[in-house]
Parts: structure tokens; sequence; C-alpha cells
């Protein structure tokens, strides 16, 4: 149950940033989980693995992965985003058909592992889904929908997904699609660097579908082009749902504080990713990644499209080296450092444009905050740096929420 009484002592160590001190000297573990379990907690942004609840790997059980039941109920995160998220491939007729076959095997697999535990598992499809679900002691599993690749040219396939439930809508991932362009043009797949000038006639065409629809948009991984369309375009807030802070590290994936403002202008919110490599500029892990993934089998980082270049059984390789490597990339960066970018962006957008999100099974966690499990382990150092209750809540959860209802009363408008 998420309305519970929190202790006086709590709600006195953890009103402003005065009480630091304090709080880290007098609060205990209980006086921690006492406010986390009070906040309603949602991450935007999982993914899920290929072989997720599959034989050998039941994630109703305690996995390598970095949620599974177990993990969740630990970590008692209320809302589970997952993302029916399609690899990024050359945009070809056949390449389409394997990204929505990834799609949809992917929508099966989190059906599945729904369906199997309903008495702790539950869709969510609405904001009283959340708010009951939150309330009830359960887990809700939120459906979003990346990279547009797989939905080829046909933006009635928006319809579809959100029949099936999806209720966050993100375009891009790494590659330009029909879509839009990626903050992340991929040379291997053939792209070229703003080809479309931001969204596609096809992508400004799914902002008012997607507002109609009362689907939340996600700007994550979208040019400056296209994440300024789509604002100018939409009539509800939209959220990056797993982003990084680009005055702190300068890379293309993150937003510029520029960006980062227009998305609270909007009434939106910035869910700030646990991405080692978004959140420092670190050597050792550019030098890993070409090493341990890349440099054995030939290739070379941003130039080699693994699918292509490699046979059936190199492909296989490269991929579980790459799962291997994704599944320790949380040792590059610590909580400190990641609360470091939520820091700075609390500072410059405000309170009630700022959430967490982990982007776990593809490369996200830190040190402290290594799966899903770990949760509590954030609003214990939210409190030590003088963070409120109140504000606690907003970045877990509240914040999202608000977005939600927003982007719900504009469902069914023109």
């Amino acid at each position: 149950m998420k309305k519970i009484i929190v202790t006086a002592l709590v709600l006195g160590l953890s009103l402003n940033f005065s009480c630091k001190k304090k709080a880290e000297e007098t609060a205990t573990k209980e006086d921690f989980a006492k406010v986390h379990q009070a906040a309603l907690t949602i991450d935007p942004h999982i993914d899920i693995r290929e072989d997720f609840d599959a034989e050998g790997n039941d994630a109703g059980t305690e996995t390598l992965d970095q949620i599974d039941l177990v993990k969740l109920e630990k970590g008692q995160l209320d809302i589970a985003t997952l993302a029916l998220f399609a690899d990024p491939l050359r945009r070809t007729p056949e390449n389409i058909v394997l990204a929505r076959k990834q799609v949809d095997s992917k929508l099966t697999t989190i059906q599945d592992f729904v369906n199997k535990h309903p008495d702790k598992l539950e869709f969510v499809k609405s904001t009283k889904d959340i708010e009951r679900i939150a309330d009830g002691g359960k887990h809700g599993i939120l459906l979003s929908f990346l990279n547009a690749l797989s939905l080829g040219k046909d933006t009635s396939l928006i319809s579809h997904y959100y029949d099936k439930g999806v209720r966050l809508f993100g375009f891009a991932h790494a590659g330009n699609n029909d879509w839009t362009d990626s903050s992340r043009p991929s040379e291997a797949y053939g792209d070229k660097p703003n080809e479309a000038g931001g969204l596609t006639a096809i992508g400004k065409q799914a902002v008012p579908i997607l507002n109609r629809l009362g689907v939340i948009i996600d700007v994550s991984q979208l040019t400056t082009d296209a994440l300024n369309q789509t604002l100018a375009l939409s009539k509800a807030p939209v959220i990056a749902s797993h982003s990084g802070v680009r005055s702190i590290v300068d890379n293309t994936r993150n937003l510029s504080d520029a960006e980062l403002k227009a998305i609270a202008d909007k009434g939106g919110v910035v869910h700030i990713v646990a991405f080692a490599a978004y959140l420092k500029d670190t050597a050792a892990f550019k030098e890993d990644y070409k090493k341990k993934i890349f440099e054995p089998l030939g290739l070379v980082v941003g130039k080699d499209n693994p699918k292509e270049k490699l046979d059936s059984a190199g492909y296989r390789k490269f991929k579980d080296a790459y799962k291997e490597f994704s599944r320790n990339e949380w040792k590059y960066a610590t909580l400190n450092e990641y609360l470091n970018s939520v820091d700075h962006a609390v500072k410059l957008i405000g309170i009630d444009h700022v959430g967490f999100s982990a982007d776990f099974n593809h490369g996200g966690g830190v040190k402290g905050y290594a799966s899903v499990a770990d949760g509590p382990n954030i609003t214990q150092e939210l409190i030590k740096r003088g963070y409120s209750e109140e504000d606690i809540k907003k970045l877990w959860g509240g914040n999202f929420l608000r977005v939600f209802k927003e982007v719900e009363k504009q469902a069914g408008k023109s």
C-alpha cells in the first residue's frame, strides 16, 4: 500500500537542503524505507532481452537480468514500463518485417509474463490503473514502443499497438527511420545526419494521432529539429523517457540545456537515464566496448553493420558479446554520478519536470543502482542530499503521472 504515514522524524530530516547533515547522522534504514514505500515509483523505460521469461530464464524467479518478479518485489517498483523495442537495422522491406516480428515476439513474452502472475502483476492502460494497482500492492506493467522502423510507413499501426496496450511511444533509437531522424544516425545502416530535417511527413502525421489516442509521446533519441517539431505539433506535454544531460557528457544522445528547458516549458518531464556512458565521459568504457564486442570479430564501431558483415555464427557471437557487456555496464559509473545529473536537471528546469529511468537490460544501471532491486538506494541518497519527501515523490512517479493525466485529457480531441 502506498498511502502510509511517514514518521515525523523522516519528514523533519528531508524537508530541505539545510537538513542534509542531520539526515546523514540520524536517519535509519527503516526511515528511508518508509519514504520509499510512500512514493509512487515508476520507471518509464526498461528493455527486455530476447530470452526474457524463456525456458531456462524464468522471470518469475531471480535471474541474471536486471528486472524480474523477485527484483520488482525487492525494489518496490510500482510501475515498470517495458519497451517493445526493435533493433536498429538498415531500412529495407525485409528488415521492417524482421523488426515487427521482434516487437510482436516481445509483446507476447510480456503478456505471458503478466498472465502467469495475476496475483502480483497487471497491465496498466490509464492513470486510474496506475493509482489502483499501486494502492493495491501489485506491480503494474506499462507498455511502451520504441523505434518506428518496425512500422514501415503505416501510421494505422499506432492504433493497432494502442489496442494492445501501448501508452508510451518513442519514434527513434540509433538510426534514422521513415518517421524521423535519430540523434545517432548510423553510417553502418546508410544514414545521413539530419537527412529529413527532423520529423518526416509520416512522423508529423503521427503526432496528432498519438494525441487523440491519449498516448504519451517520448522524445528521447530525437534530433533537436525533430524534438522541437514534436513540441510544436503536440497539444499535450511530452516526456523524454531515458535521456542524459549534454552539458555533462557532450553526446548527441543527450539533451542540451535548451532542449531540457523546451520540454519543461511544454509541461513535460525529462527522465534522467542511469546509463554510464551518458553520465561520465570515460575512456575505459569506450575502450572496453571496442575490445570486448567489436574488435574480436574484426568490426569497426560505428562503421560496420554486424548483421550485414558477419555470417550467422559470427552474428550470434556478436549478440552474445554485447549481451555480456551490457550486463556489466553499470560498473562504469556510480549512483552519486547519476544523481549529479539529476541535480543538474532539477536546478535547471525545476523539480516538477525531472524523473528517473534506468534503461535496464540495454546497458543501463550504475554502481548502487544495478537492477530494479536497488531502487530504494536512490531514495536513501536523495534524502541525504536534502530532497524533501514531496520532491522524492515527484521525481519517482508523480511528475510522470501528471503528464499522463494531461495526455489523457487531450485524448479524443481533434
